[in-house]
């Protein structure tokens, strides 16, 4: 109505001024034109033509304020103004819709590759689903619910909000499903047979929900149901719906193979350590056995012909090898609990320099060859830890210096307060270890070179284990190196902080 108006007050307005009678038709004209842009419904256009031609003839043509005509040609006029003015109304109308498709389709699309965007980002089949429901509902605006197979699969459960609600079918209809009371049946077909079921196709097509397996190559991850409610989805929608279910069946199908493959490769790398462990046993058990074995061989037979010295040193020799081994069977079981979540913490609270003091009484024999100190600490160093773990990452670390170090070396243990931790240092100045071998020092099985000689080979456990109770711990630990020559090994410990009652 104000835009008739208006039309009707720029008309008037160009009459004081003489304008011809074609420069009014073309004001009603726009005026038309723009009623068809600004409205929805065409009728609006249709209505505001006929409406353009009565108010031409009311006010401008005589006689005025009448629809009648002196001239007869007028009507001819009209006719054209009349036919003109629909014709504007309906393009405009046409470019309306085709640019309120347009968008809809833009917006569809960057909802699908939105879509692709996110499932790139998911880490688990909960957020897959939680994106497609979300992107879904986006797309659609309607109620959409999801329902996918039970990590067991023998079964399907419902899947609403991100999160699970437990229920499987068919024991009962899970919650999120649509309103379908027979919802569950409809999705277990679904499920069973990878085709599409409910509300407009051939089978249930009685129900409210529009139910579509999300599957790829033959394996049904799922089915997604969606409300309908009696409004059939227009094709373009269907299509993108489709393209977005077959990108959540591909991120579910990628998640799928990366948890094969990540399976294949702890089975490959599980192959590979009882392969190494075999191997390395097998080779270094081989020289303590052998010495076991021919010295008490010597003892059976030549017992009475030896004399005392020789007894000792052949006593001493089973001893330490036995040790050894006991050492190694001891490092092997700590190592299988702790890969295998079984080994418990049973931390207290402990003043460092007593734990370092009771490690050095149970280190190798052979430490007596070389200078090993304690640089005491200004104060009293207090940690929460389980102490007899922490001795044995001790023991580990100064028997290695031992092992690898030249006769006469000096081995330090140091320890200072930072950060709210406790930082325990083993330095040596032995050959060092090369820049090549550092990355893998706290590999299972590693065990590098031994320069050293006579240095007993072991099958490197002992670095492996050091980390693994360091990080139960919750602390860290790293190897650098002691300028000028040396190893330097640090690892840190939580602090506890003691209130004393006076």
């Amino acid at each position: 109505l104000l835009l008739l108006a208006s039309s009707t007050g720029v008309g008037l307005l160009f009459t004081l001024f003489d304008f011809w009678e074609s420069k009014i038709i073309t004001v009603f004209i726009l005026g038309v034109l723009i009623i068809a842009v600004l409205t929805v419904s065409p009728i609006y256009g249709i209505v505001s033509s006929l409406a353009s031609v009565l108010l031409f003839n009311w006010f401008f043509i005589e006689p005025k304020l009448s629809f009648h005509t002196y001239k007869p040609e007028y009507a001819v006029t009209f006719v054209i103004m009349l036919i003109s003015s629909l014709i504007t109304g309906t393009l405009a109308n046409r470019l309306k819709i085709n640019a309120r498709q347009s968008s809809r389709e833009a917006f569809r699309a960057k909802v699908l590759f939105d879509t692709n965007q996110l499932l790139q980002k998911a880490e688990n089949a909960d957020d897959v689903l939680s994106i497609t429901e979300g992107q879904v509902k986006k797309l659609l605006e309607r109620d959409v619910a999801v329902v996918y197979m039970s990590k067991d699969g023998d079964g399907l459960e419902s899947f609403a909000g991100g999160e699970k609600d437990g229920e499987m079918l068919p024991q009962g209809r899970p919650k999120g499903i649509c309103q379908d009371a027979n919802g569950d049946e409809i999705a277990k077909w679904v499920f069973s047979n990878k085709s599409p079921a409910g509300a407009y196709t051939e089978r249930f097509a009685d129900a409210s929900s529009l139910y579509y397996p999300i599957s790829i190559n033959e394996y049904c991850y799922g089915v997604i149901a969606i409300s309908l409610n009696g409004e059939k989805l227009e094709a373009f929608e269907y299509s993108v719906f489709t393209s977005i279910i077959g990108e959540c069946a591909l991120a579910l199908e990628g998640l799928r193979n990366a948890a094969e493959k990540e399976q294949a490769a702890i089975a490959v790398r599980n192959e590979q350590l009882r392969s190494n462990l075999l191997r390395s046993i097998s080779h270094d058990i081989r020289t303590p056995l052998t010495s076991i074995l021919g010295n008490a061989s010597n003892l059976a037979s030549h017992y009475e012909q030896m004399d005392g010295e020789t007894l000792r040193q052949i006593f001493t020799d089973i001893y330490d090898d036995s040790e050894w081994l006991i050492d190694l069977v001891e490092n092997l079981l700590s190592i299988s609990r702790i890969e295998n979540g079984q080994m418990e913490l049973h931390p207290s609270v402990e003043i460092v320099n007593d734990v370092i003091e009771e490690a050095l009484r149970h280190i190798d024999k052979n430490a007596s060859q070389h200078n090993i100190s304690v640089k005491p600490c200004d104060d009293v160093l207090i940690a929460r830890i389980d102490a007899r773990l922490v001795i044995q990452v001790l023991i580990n670390l100064v028997n290695n210096a031992v092992k690898n170090t030249q006769k006469g070396s000096d081995i330090t243990i140091s320890c200072e307060r930072a950060d709210n931790c406790i930082y325990v240092h083993v330095t040596d100045n032995g050959p060092g270890i090369p820049d090549a071998m550092k990355p893998h020092i706290f590999e299972m099985f590693y065990t590098g070179r031994n320069d050293v000689p006579d240095g007993r080979r072991g099958i490197g456990l002992g670095l492996t284990l050091c980390k693994s109770i360091v990080e139960a711990h919750g602390g860290s630990i790293t190897l650098t190196d002691n300028k000028p020559a040396g190893c330097r090994f640090i690892f840190s410990l939580p602090e506890e902080e003691v209130t004393i009652n006076e």
